[in-house]
């Protein structure tokens, strides 16, 4: 250091300093390299570093620790299926409909999923990305937003659907205060669900914690209760069974235990629904309003479900509907009833009563199977088309509750619980995810009707008055007296035939002038309608046809044995009348097997293996049966011995009185 310092500074007397005398090249050098260096650090930090700075906008981040939600340990809502089965099941949680295997956790948002790459350009393109990851439960969401719900959820009791619906209040009331809207469905086939409800309400507030706040200093005002609550019951009419909506339990449960029977068979679902939303749409302002709907049957005023969907979006009420599960492609199912005086008869009687059909319009065809009624009813998988189609377009969820589903087996009509529909087989909820229905308006619906001839031939076809019974108990045995004899048998049974021909003719031709935009079908549950029922219909137009040409054929035939006096025709796998017939017969076969093999364990599997189990051709065999042999004569002439009245009087059996409206 001291050597650098006389290196710079100048002699005290005289003399010239360092950089008066020839500097050495390497000093110099070293000035310049360190005179860049410090410039080039000095200008690094000068300026601001250019990057792209990227906000993830999400609801976790905007909670602290300490707020965030977590369900108590005593919550009762639970994941895993209970192995009990029946109207009593507290937890049966396994789904008969296509959107989760449990009970769904979240509702549904069918908008395709958007690129992280595009999604990054913008807020507006962050907060839409976020949307669409957003749980959608109905609740007070964006406008730009169409929120979706559930279009049904299975349960084997209605307490499994009161678990999961505990589960929306619970997850409602820590978003902001919330009004629960209870409307019941007031016939006698809902007696039992409404009794079970009322029974548990004390169990539902206190897992809730409605019952401790109701005691809190803080929450003495009407306007601040966390939770209020409103009962309706509908029937013929919908009345308020609560003036003013309330948090009393006491008052909540007796309002449901009061609801007056409604005898009238009339369900005015959509009118309770509307008239509920209408009442209460001024606690929407500051509150969660959820609507909760029992009932059993489709609504007799199905009319109404525009105005109540757009009401009910307007003020954000999701509506949860607690319903039965529709029968594939009907509307009518048989009900089970019981009567619960045990001074009446106690066998079974089964009413009509409307739970279907889970689309907009009829999509299967009214055609029973040769010599078997094809109208037993299975479950569609689905709720009925317009009470679940109100609850995915208001985000809520359709609780599809049946006491008897099971997928293992057939469920048998002894087997059916009181107050329980007849649906003889369940289908796996996993696989029937792709054959969801179109839950559109009326416009939309015709809209994809129009655009596609296919779709539009098979509702035509479906949507036919009557049930049509191909050959039903057709004649099969021909005894030969003599050939006027035959020849008038042949001609009897060729009536039959002969009236059916038509019938069955116009339905095909119907159905095949989709076929040009049949490859045009872009979903699984309308390749599966279409192909059924075109597969169908031309087998029971071959079956028909055979049959009467195979009559014809009969009135010229002669027996190979001369001993042999009868004709028989069997069905089977040849068909020897013509060879348009056999064309035919092939085309039918390969649409139904296209619908196996496409459409494993679906319904439309089902019904297409059952055709096919049946010959579309027929055969005829040769017997004797010794119908020209001489007959003995009968019985002796004597007078049969004189009844015994007194030992042949039975117990006078309980008096049986009709079911009521259910």
């Amino acid at each position: 250091m001291n050597h650098l310092r006389r290196w710079w500074q100048a002699p005290a007397t005289g003399g010239e300093s360092a950089l008066d005398r020839d500097t050495p090249a390497w000093a110099v050098s070293l000035l310049v390299n360190v005179a860049i260096l410090v410039a080039l650090a000095l200008f690094g930090t000068s300026q601001p570093t250019q990057r792209t700075i990227v906000t993830y906008m999400s609801p976790e981040e905007d909670i602290p620790p300490e707020e965030e939600l977590v369900l108590p340990q005593e919550f009762a809502f639970s994941e895993v299926p209970m192995e009990e089965v029946g109207a009593q099941s507290i937890n049966g949680e396994m789904m008969a409909e296509s959107l989760a295997p449990v009970l769904a956790e979240v509702s549904e948002v069918p908008t395709p999923p958007v690129p992280v790459e595009t999604a990054l350009v913008s807020d507006l393109a962050v907060e839409f990305q976020e949307e669409l990851i957003t749980e959608a439960r109905g609740l007070k969401q964006s406008d730009r937003r169409i929120v979706r719900g559930a279009a049904g959820v299975g349960t084997t009791g209605a307490m499994g659907a009161i678990d999961r619906i505990t589960h929306e209040i619970y997850v409602s009331l820590q978003q902001r205060k919330t009004m629960v809207i209870w409307a019941f469905d007031a016939t006698v086939s809902l007696s039992q669900q409404r009794k079970q409800l009322h029974d548990r309400m004390d169990r539902i507030y206190a897992e809730l914690g409605v019952i401790e706040a109701a005691g809190n200093p803080a929450f003495a005002q009407h306007d601040d209760k966390p939770l209020l609550t409103s009962v309706y019951a509908f029937g013929k009419s919908v009345e308020s069974q609560i003036k003013v909506p309330t948090d009393n339990l006491a008052e909540i449960k007796m309002a449901i235990k009061n609801i007056p029977i409604d005898r009238s068979g009339q369900e005015r679902a959509f009118e309770a629904v509307y008239t509920a939303a209408e009442a209460t749409k001024r606690y929407a302002n500051d509150r969660n309003v959820l609507i909760i709907v029992f009932t059993d049957e489709v609504g007799d005023d199905q009319n109404r479900v525009d105005d109540t969907i757009k009401l009910c979006r307007k003020f954000h009420m999701p509506v949860y509907v607690v319903g039965v599960p529709a029968p594939f492609g009907r509307q009518e199912t048989e009900m089970k009833w019981i009567d619960p005086d045990p001074a009446y008869d106690q066998s079974a009687q089964w009413g009509r009563v409307n739970q279907g059909p889970e689309s907009r319009f009829p999509e299967i065809v009214k055609l029973h199977f040769v010599n078997a009624r094809a109208d037993e009813a299975m479950d569609s998988g689905y709720g009925p088309y317009a009470l679940t189609r109100l609850s995915v377009e208001t985000g809520g969820i359709y609780f599809s509750v049946h006491p008897n589903r099971d997928m293992r087996h057939a469920v048998s009509r002894q087997e059916t619980a009181n107050l329980s529909a007849h649906l003889k087989y369940f289908f796996d909820p996993d696989v029937m995810r792709r054959y969801r229905p179109d839950y559109v308006s009326d416009g939309e619906y015709q809209r994809l009707l129009n655009e596609n001839k296919a779709r539009q031939a098979l509702v035509q076809a479906a949507s036919q008055q009557r049930w049509i019974t191909p050959l039903s108990g057709p004649a099969l045995h021909f005894p030969k007296q003599d050939d006027a004899d035959l020849a008038r048998r042949l001609t009897e049974a060729q009536k039959a035939a002969a009236k059916l021909e038509p019938v069955i003719g116009n339905l095909y031709s119907t159905l095949k002038i989709g076929e040009s935009d049949r490859p045009k079908l872009d979903s699984p549950r309308w390749e599966a309608g279409y192909d059924l029922a075109i597969g169908r219909v031309l087998a029971a137009k071959v079956r028909t046809e055979a049959y009467n040409a195979m009559l014809a054929k009969a009135k010229t035939m002669k027996f190979k044995n001369p001993k042999n006096d009868t004709w028989d025709l069997a069905p089977a796998d040849t068909i020897d009348v013509g060879s348009s017939l056999e064309k035919e017969a092939a085309k039918a076969k390969e649409y139904l097997n296209r619908v196996v093999a496409d459409h494993p364990g679906t319904p439309w599997a089902m019904l297409a293996a059952k055709e096919l189990e049946t010959p579309l051709g027929w055969q005829w065999q040769e017997r004797y049966t010794g119908v020209n042999a001489p007959r003995p004569p009968m019985g002796n002439g004597n007078a049969p011995p004189p009844a015994d009245d007194k030992a042949n009087m039975l117990k006078k059996p309980p008096p049986k009185r009709p079911p009521p409206p259910l």
